[in-house]
């Protein structure tokens, strides 16, 4: 029988704190590689990784807000952590428990439970990023039994994984790669399963995670082929997708993280007869960290809802990346406005506020690029517009499900007609004009709930501010181009 969740949880908050400020003092090993090894048998010693692994198998039962309080338990102490459990939850047990063959799961759980053993995912390659569908690694069947080969990179947890779950292509009869793609789960304790680095990388942030080029040369078993409900590639996208409504769990921790950080630091510090705090400017840089705390908190709520494993989110393109973008572009936003407030202290390498500058960075890049999502969310909303042949951007608002409760803030901005064939930098302001009315949806929604009203007021007049500004960027101009060869004629001393 597990202890109720509350209880749970409070009790991973405390062995956190216990490991990363008393016994470890974590934040000096900020220049280190990985994190140390004593410390990491004590965090897993409470089984984090059980609330994303069924309960027939032992686990707390794959419950959404159970994995995403997990996740932001962590990344309030540590944001590696925190993207460590994530990895683990959203791209190797979840797609385990949602699209394993039964056979194979009783032993993979049990590993994670009794052994602490984790997980990744291999999509990834250095000439295919975000283009996935290209990608050259290949399978091909041979008996009872597949041969994956090729080379993956910036796999989080590179040599760390116990498991991989690697995405690849069927080489056909003719020797030409499937437009499909198939999932194997990788043990890498078997013989014929062990996965080469063939280099680790020197990540700038996110120092715990080791990251690397993997070659992949191995045979798999058949039953440990994921089996979609219908094609790899739908697969895939849920996968992805129900990663991305994951993100805010790991966000909500260090958003808070930085926001308590501010105001104990804006309280303590006095500048001049003034306590920095009582600064109109600071005041409002605090509103807009606590703005990005409401609405991840929001977004948390609504994941809880409608991420879980027994939903198809495959085509939930549009939740999903306006979730992912926003607030991984709101955690860069809270770093920096964080370590701009430390002043000097926040430089430091110890610092949480600094260092979470370039671990933040990252979440804004992998598992799809912020702007390559904002284009596909207009993209896709141009194109359910085109289908009705309306065009007007607030009819689209009132009709559309993720925007019911938030259209009427945006009246006055949205009520505009827009134009088909829009270059791909307005159809990246778009899409995060599209992304914060979404994510304001979701804050009305958890008001109704009984969250605090005050914070929702502060939330929805920033989040009107941003659309504002991002329609002006929109409604400008904008046709500036890179100029091929702009060393002639550009040197400024010759012109004194």
């Amino acid at each position: 029988m597990h202890k109720n969740f509350t209880e749970y949880i409070k009790e991973f908050e405390n062995v956190l704190k216990s490991v990363f400020h008393e016994r470890y003092n974590i934040d000096q090993f900020s220049k280190e590689r990985g994190i140390p090894p004593v410390a990491l048998r004590e965090i897993m010693e409470k089984a984090p990784l059980s609330v994303a692994i069924p309960e027939k198998f032992g686990g707390r039962g794959l419950k959404v807000k159970e994995c995403l309080g997990i996740l932001s338990a962590a990344s309030y102490e540590s944001l590696s952590l925190s993207l460590t459990f994530g990895i683990n939850i959203a791209l190797f047990l979840e797609p385990v428990a949602k699209y394993a063959n039964e056979s194979v799961k009783a032993d993979i759980f049990n590993r994670f439970l009794k052994k602490r053993n984790m997980g990744g995912l291999m999509i990834t390659e250095p000439d295919y990023g975000s283009n996935a569908l290209g990608m050259e690694t290949y399978n091909e069947k041979i008996g009872d039994s597949y041969t994956v080969k090729g080379t993956k990179h910036w796999q989080g947890l590179t040599g760390m994984a116990d498991y991989w779950i690697i995405a690849s292509r069927e080489k056909n009869a003719k020797g030409n790669l499937n437009r499909d793609i198939d999932f194997f789960i990788c043990d890498v304790t078997q013989p014929n399963q062990q996965i080469v680095v063939e280099e680790y990388y020197n990540n700038l942030g996110l120092y715990m995670i080791p990251y690397g080029k993997n070659k992949v040369d191995i045979t798999v078993p058949s039953q440990f082929k994921l089996e979609p409900a219908s094609s790899g590639v739908k697969m895939m996208l849920d996968i992805l997708h129900r990663s991305r409504m994951q993100f805010p769990g790991m966000a909500l921790g260090f958003i808070k993280r930085m926001l308590d950080e501010c105001l104990r630091h804006c309280e303590e510090r006095v500048v001049g007869n003034s306590k920095l705090i009582e600064l109109d400017m600071v005041q409002y840089q605090i509103s807009k960290i606590q703005s990005a705390f409401t609405i991840a908190s929001a977004m948390c709520f609504r994941s809880s809802t409608n991420s879980g494993i027994d939903n198809d989110l495959a085509d939930a393109g549009v939740e999903a990346n306006s979730m992912k973008a926003y607030i991984t572009d709101l955690m860069q936003e809270a770093a920096q406005t964080a370590t701009q407030l430390y002043g000097s202290t926040g430089f430091k390498m110890e610092n949480v506020a600094g260092r979470g500058i370039m671990d933040s960075r990252a979440f804004q890049i992998f598992e799809g690029s912020n702007e390559m999502l904002y284009t596909q969310i207009a993209e896709i909303i141009v194109k359910q517009m085109k289908r009705k042949n309306d065009y007007n951007v607030y009819a689209f608002l009132k009709e559309f499900n993720l925007t019911e409760r938030s259209h009427p803030y945006f009246k006055n901005d949205m009520d505009f007609t827009i134009t088909q064939g829009l270059k791909q930098r307005k159809l990246v302001d778009l899409g995060k004009m599209f992304s914060r009315i979404i994510s304001l949806n979701f804050v009305l929604e958890m008001e109704e709930k009984g969250f605090r009203k005050d914070l929702v007021a502060n939330c929805v007049e920033v989040v009107q501010g941003e659309v504002s500004s991002l329609l002006n960027s929109f409604n400008n101009n904008n046709t500036v181009v890179q100029i091929a060869d702009y060393h002639h004629n550009s040197h400024w001393y010759d012109f004194v």
